[in-house]
C-alpha cells in the first residue's frame, strides 16, 4: 500500500457523489489516508478555511503541505505523487478521451444527478429525515426534523431545487448520461481496455441512480426517485455500472476512515 511521509487526509461528505470519486480514487491507488467526515451544509466554512477561500465545497484532499480542492484536481494530484496503478491511459489519445469524458461527466451530469435527488428528498419529509439522521445521528425525534427542515433550505438555496424544470432537465440529463456511457462502450470499459479515470468518474457520479452495495449506504430512497431508478435497471449502462462498482470498488470502504 502506498503512503506518504505524512499520511494524507480526505476531508469529505458520505453521501456525495463527487466526494465518492475521490475516495475510489484513493483507494484505486492503494493509499493510506485518513478521512474526516462533514455533514452537508457545515462543510462550507471548513472547506473555505482549509482552502483558504479558493473552496468552498468538499472534496478537499491534504497532501504533501498542499490543500487541493475538486475531485479532479485532488484525481491529478494523485496521478503525479502516485502514478501507480494508473487512472489516466498510457496512449496519448486514450487518456485525451478519457480526460474529456471526466469533464463531460462531470460538468454534464453530476450537478443534474445532484439536483434530481435532492429535489425528490426534500418532497417526502420522512426519507428526509431518515438521510439526515444517517448524517446526524444525535439528532432524534423534533431534532431531527429541524435538521431536516435546515437540509431543505440548504439544498434550494444552493441548488434550486425546488424547480420542477429543473427537475426535468435533471432526468433528461440522467438518460443522456446513460445513453453516452453505451455509446462509448466497446467491451468493459469506456476507454481502451483498461479501467481508467473515465470510468470511474461515470460510475461514481451516477451511483445514486443504481446504488450498488460498494458504493456510500443510504436509506431507501423517495418513492419518486425509486420509480425513475427503476425504469433503467435492464438497460447496459446500468448493468456496467453494477459491474464496475463489483470488479473495481471494495465494498465497505465508504464509511471507514483509514486510521
Amino acid at each position: 500500500m502506498a503512503a506518504s511521509e505524512s499520511r494524507p487526509v480526505l476531508w469529505h461528505i458520505v453521501i456525495s457523489h463527487y466526494n465518492e470519486k475521490a475516495r475510489w480514487a484513493l483507494e484505486h491507488k492503494g493509499v493510506e489516508h485518513g478521512r474526516r467526515a462533514v455533514s452537508g451544509g457545515a462543510h462550507m466554512p471548513v472547506a473555505l478555511a482549509l482552502t483558504r477561500g479558493r473552496h468552498r465545497t468538499f472534496p478537499v484532499l491534504e497532501l504533501d503541505g498542499a490543500r487541493i480542492g475538486d475531485s479532479t484536481a485532488i484525481i491529478a494530484a494523485l496521478e503525479r505523487r502516485f502514478p501507480e496503478p494508473s487512472l489516466y491511459p498510457s496512449d496519448e489519445a486514450e487518456r485525451r478521451l478519457a480526460l474529456e469524458l471526466e469533464d463531460w461527466f462531470d460538468e454534464e451530469v453530476g450537478p443534474h444527478m445532484r439536483l434530481l435527488a435532492w429535489h425528490e428528498l426534500t418532497r417526502d419529509r420522512e426519507r428526509l429525515e431518515d438521510l439526515v439522521a444517517t448524517q446526524v445521528p444525535a439528532a432524534t425525534g423534533r431534532g431531527r426534523r429541524l435538521a431536516a427542515a435546515g437540509a431543505r433550505s440548504f439544498v434550494n438555496r444552493r441548488y434550486g431545487v425546488d424547480s420542477e424544470a429543473a427537475a426535468e432537465l435533471a432526468r433528461r440529463k440522467v438518460a443522456e448520461a446513460l445513453d453516452r456511457i453505451e455509446s462509448e462502450l466497446d467491451g468493459d470499459y469506456l476507454v481502451g481496455e483498461c479501467f481508467s479515470v473515465a470510468d470511474l468518474t461515470a460510475a461514481a457520479l451516477l451511483y445514486p441512480i443504481v446504488m450498488p452495495p460498494e458504493g456510500p449506504r443510504l436509506p431507501r430512497g423517495p418513492e419518486a426517485l425509486e420509480r425513475f431508478r427503476g425504469q433503467f435497471a435492464e438497460r447496459r449502462a446500468y448493468r456496467w455500472i453494477e459491474d464496475t462498482y463489483r470488479r473495481h470498488r471494495r465494498a465497505g470502504t465508504v464509511e471507514a476512515a483509514a486510521g
